[in-house]
């Protein structure tokens, strides 16, 4: 019995079609195509594409799980940079599936979670037991194009998702340099307010480097001669993050010092979604940058923050922390989903 899952988002669709396994609670991928938003006017006419043309040789799929990066309002969503309006129920009558759902694309990771395989994830702290503790309870983190945060109860096989708008809670500087980044950041956004994803995040990395750039001491910076280029082209500001880790593992001082003021805020943060949660089933880092920062989330910078919590720090040490290395993490965990509706 094949299954149906999606991960949508602004600029790109990644459409799967999976089989159930005996044996195996892990779902089967069979087919994957990705497809960019852009050269279509609506999703609905990329699903007919993909399952008319791309697999026609599959056996149709019975349920389907649509993973979204937009608001949801009783199956229905809105992806506001396309101007799309998906509606689950339509989906379920024209494409013939038995189950159908939509569903926050950050939140849906959570089904993934109990189905994971070593090579997804790596273990940054195994944590210890705690008597009275709620290993049931789960809470993900995830940078990329934007801060989300989800939260879960996963018991005896059942799961139940707590969506969260956790990343846009206030940012709270905890030095002079990062007080003078939000300042700066407010003035240069022109809002009252700054969350944390205008820092944790992959346009807050750009962020904090154009702060930084914008010092006397980095006018011969090459970076300079980008940034004059992205005024023109703002497109091309997708690519200056990658450019900022490229140049800090290169060894310059300037954007070390970008990546290790964002590193902080985002183990500064994981700290507190700890002590909020009380997650002592586990605590994961998702996300677009998770996988090209592992190696940053066990430095000796990231876990002195992460565990600078004063009187509270010990309870951290006792919450596992994990991070998820498959870049395609969301629509693995869609497809979970979607083999749990087969059930219903």
């Amino acid at each position: 019995m094949n299954f149906l899952a999606c991960d949508l988002g602004g600029t790109k669709v990644l459409l799967g079609i999976f089989e159930r396994v005996i044996n195996d609670d892990s779902p089967k991928l069979l087919f994957k195509k990705k497809y960019l938003s852009s050269d279509w006017n609506s999703f609905e006419l990329i699903l007919e594409d993909f399952l008319k043309n791309e697999c026609k040789n599959i056996t149709h799929p019975t349920s389907a799980c649509f993973a979204v990066a937009g608001p949801l309002s009783n199956n229905n969503a809105k992806i506001i940079n396309l101007s799309w309006n998906i509606s689950g129920n339509a989906l379920q009558n024209k494409f013939n599936f038995k189950r159908c759902e939509i569903i926050n694309d950050f939140a849906v990771q959570i089904y993934g979670i109990p189905f994971l395989k070593k090579d997804q994830y790596s273990t940054i702290q195994n944590g210890s037991y705690s008597e009275g503790a709620n290993n049931d309870l789960h809470a993900i983190v995830g940078a990329g194009t934007g801060l989300g945060i989800a939260r879960g109860i996963i018991s005896e096989g059942k799961v139940k998702v707590l969506a969260s708008e956790g990343g846009h809670v206030e940012y709270s500087p905890k030095s002079k340099l990062e007080w003078e980044l939000k300042i700066w950041l407010k003035n240069y956004l022109k809002v009252e307010r700054i969350s944390c994803e205008r820092i944790i995040s992959g346009s807050g990395l750009s962020r904090i480097a154009e702060w930084r750039l914008s010092k006397s001491d980095a006018k011969n910076h090459p970076l300079q001669k980008y940034l004059k280029e992205i005024k023109v082209f703002d497109a091309k500001r997708k690519e200056l993050p990658e450019k900022i880790c490229n140049l800090s593992r290169e060894g310059d001082q300037l954007m070390i010092e970008v990546e290790r003021i964002w590193l902080s805020a985002y183990a500064s943060l994981l700290g507190d979604v700890a002590l909020q949660e009380l997650c002592f089933g586990g605590l994961w880092i998702s996300g677009g940058t998770a996988s090209k920062h592992f190696k940053n989330f066990k430095s000796d910078l990231f876990l002195k923050q992460f565990f600078d919590k004063g009187r509270l720090k010990d309870i951290l040490k006792t919450i596992p922390m994990k991070v998820i290395l498959d870049e395609e993490f969301g629509l693995f965990s869609a497809a979970c989903r979607a083999k749990m509706l087969l059930k219903t």
